[in-house]
């Protein structure tokens, strides 16, 4: 069996708040030969959770066969400078991999969240003599750029921008999550048959799911997930208010959590609003019966040019996966629910179209809604079933090794 190492600095294990991907696709990457070794960050990003006991620097432990390496990492809240520590804490202790505890890799995966865990994954791919594969979970500087943060002529973004060039040109492929990224990737010399599309997904299992309840109540909106700048949750505390002005009897829970949730809380007081609720994060495995308690989903993003190569979220394909209606409310070159018929799409920003678009599935009647809810579980299942995108991945893998 051949090894992957895959530096993902906040790889999540099953059971914890988050998505899963890298542990998804390692658990299916067995039945093709690889033994997928995640190397992450101790410090569970969202929560600041410290997987390490003090006094360790690094520990092995197994989730269903699946290997981590935790690196200690220290403590940070926010994106300020303890983040950045963070991430070089991370980017360097990597490099310092106790190597003589794992097996030697046949191929290394850099994940850039941020660019540096990449970096880290480059450096030691040459070091052992085998081949890079580069994964864009996000397109730095690009993103940053898009959201405002950084000028495109800022320093930072210069030194970005030629960081994310090289790892593209050191890499034997660029594995991305955004299905037009080729696109952006074509502008800086990255020709489209180096570029692989692997997609987000989700685990879909066979059992039956339990329709929505009935009876005397409201209807439940639900949103899970972090809550971001790029989320603008803001929107849909504003259409909220626009439905509690007319006494509607539905209801809005807003589970998770972010940088921008103390700022929520306080607009939805400001707003007076009592049809919304906040609620801590929970366990990845709790999402399923969680979901179930929900008649339909919000999917949110603020209007913002970089999703013009596409969006890939863990959390649109479980409430796609968990059978129930989906609200889109974004501006991005990719629907999955438009492609599968599964719910209502409207424009980012925009609380009055959200509002509408609420309206619009309350009054549909329950067969209506269920037909949508199933259109999305069967559309995940055929599409974005980590045990179909594991079987892509492992072809890359294999090209990559079988290249040396």
């Amino acid at each position: 069996m051949k090894t992957v190492w895959i530096l993902n600095h906040y790889a999540q294990e099953p059971g914890g708040p988050g998505g899963t991907r890298h542990f998804s696709l390692a658990r299916h990457l067995r039945e093709h030969g690889w033994r997928a070794i995640i190397i992450a960050s101790s410090v569970e990003h969202g929560t600041g959770r410290q997987r390490l006991a003090d006094g360790e620097r690094f520990r092995l432990d197994s989730y269903d066969g699946v290997t981590f390496l935790w690196l200690r990492g220290n403590s940070y809240t926010g994106n300020g400078g303890d983040r950045i520590r963070n991430m070089l804490g991370y980017t360097l202790a990597a490099l310092r991999v106790p190597s003589a505890v794992l097996p030697a890799p046949d191929i290394v995966v850099g994940s850039s969240v941020h660019p540096f865990a990449a970096w880290a994954g480059a450096r030691l791919a040459s070091r052992f003599g085998v081949p890079f594969i580069f994964e864009i979970r996000d397109l730095w500087p690009q993103t940053l750029i898009d959201m405002g943060r950084l000028k495109s002529h800022h320093p930072m973004a210069l030194a970005l921008g030629r960081l994310e060039k090289s790892l593209c040109h050191k890499a034997c492929r660029v594995v991305t999550l955004l299905p037009k990224a080729d696109q952006y990737l074509q502008t800086i010399g990255v020709s489209p048959d180096r570029v692989v599309w692997v997609s987000n997904g989700v685990e879909i299992t066979d059992r039956t799911l339990p329709a929505p309840l009935t009876g005397e109540r409201a209807f439940v909106l639900m949103y899970f997930g972090a809550h971001g700048s790029a989320n603008g949750l803001e929107n849909a505390l504003l259409a909220m208010e626009r439905l509690q002005r007319e006494a509607l009897p539905v209801r809005l829970r807003l589970i998770g959590d972010g940088p921008a949730k103390s700022r929520l809380v306080q607009l939805a007081r400001e707003l007076a609003l009592a049809n919304v609720s906040f609620e801590p994060p929970v366990r990845k495995s709790d999402i399923p019966s969680l979901a179930s308690e929900a008649d339909a989903f919000i999917f949110n993003l603020i209007d913002a040019p970089v999703f013009k190569y596409g969006i890939s979220s863990n959390k649109l394909f479980d409430y796609m996966g968990a059978q129930r209606p989906v609200i889109f409310c974004c501006n991005s070159s990719n629907n999955p629910v438009m492609d599968a018929g599964a719910g209502l799409t409207v424009p980012p920003e925009q609380p009055d179209a959200l509002a509408e678009a609420i309206r619009a599935l309350i009054v549909k009647d329950a067969e209506e809604r269920a037909a949508m809810g199933l259109a999305g579980r069967r559309h995940v299942q055929a599409h974005y079933s980590y045990r179909m995108l594991a079987d892509k991945f492992a072809g890359i893998l294999n090209e990559c090794a079988n290249s040396v």
